[in-house]
């Protein structure tokens, strides 16, 4: 995959308040990073810039190579609702949307491949339950196995491992080793910072500004958690605009 991510100066927010601001880096095919930072920093900010659902205040983001439908996005479970009448298969059958649209038939394949999604992420047997009524990990399992089957060379996860169980975090782990393999960009929000040093080759640290970008044992050195931590108490939700972004 020669598909890759560009930022330049990149500011997004919202009303001009920028939320994360003057960020520049490329995200590269094969890059497995977690995107860090105090509470409000804006981690999922840059997520939705990321997949095109923000546009930019200030600066450029470049996705070379990509069109929209070849980004998988996952936001957080809060903002998922899960009250319509629907079953694990037929959402993970959304998957194949990309490819085959709203309208067409799916194959006997397809309905295979959406079996071995569910197996991968270990909900084999879960295919005619509905999902109201599986467990915040269970949930998580099935968005993951739609995921599978949307098969994109690029996928933003936003806080994937809150409120679920330690197996499901294990698998779902294995899932995300999976796509590094293949040579896709995973980008992650993350609290965890152990789970980071052991999972993830790169960080981006961000408190609404940048820190550090890079391989984790570097971005994630005291100093720079330290620095974070003292511009997240600094920070004034009540400050003007970001002038060069009003005009």
């Amino acid at each position: 995959m020669s598909a890759s991510i560009a930022l330049h100066d990149l500011t997004l927010g919202y009303d001009r308040h920028p939320a994360v601001h003057h960020l520049s880096g490329r995200f590269m095919p094969g890059s497995l990073t977690a995107v860090v930072g105090p509470n409000g920093s804006g981690k999922s900010t840059l997520l939705k810039g990321l997949a095109g659902l923000l546009a930019p205040l200030e600066g450029r983001l470049e996705r070379s190579g990509l069109q929209p439908a070849d980004i998988a996005y996952l936001p957080q479970q809060a903002d998922i609702d899960r009250s319509f009448p629907i079953s694990v298969m037929e959402t993970v059958l959304l998957g194949h949307w990309r490819r085959v649209g709203l309208f067409r038939a799916l194959t006997r394949a397809q309905y295979r491949q959406a079996e071995e999604a569910m197996e991968a992420v270990g909900l084999a047997g879960f295919a005619g339950r509905p999902v109201a009524s599986l467990s915040a990990g269970q949930f998580q399992r099935v968005l993951f196995a739609r995921m599978l089957l949307q098969d994109c060379p690029v996928i933003l996860l936003d806080e994937p491992f809150t409120a679920i169980d330690t197996r499901t975090t294990s698998d779902l782990l294995a899932v995300v080793a999976r796509w590094h393999g293949e040579r896709r960009i995973v980008i992650a929000v993350l609290h965890d910072l152990d789970q980071v040093r052991a999972h993830f080759p790169d960080s981006l640290l961000i408190a609404r500004e940048p820190i550090a970008w890079g391989p984790s044992a570097d971005v994630l050195r005291p100093e720079n958690l330290f620095r974070a931590r003292q511009m997240a108490e600094a920070w004034d939700d009540r400050a003007e605009p970001c002038r060069r972004s009003a005009g």
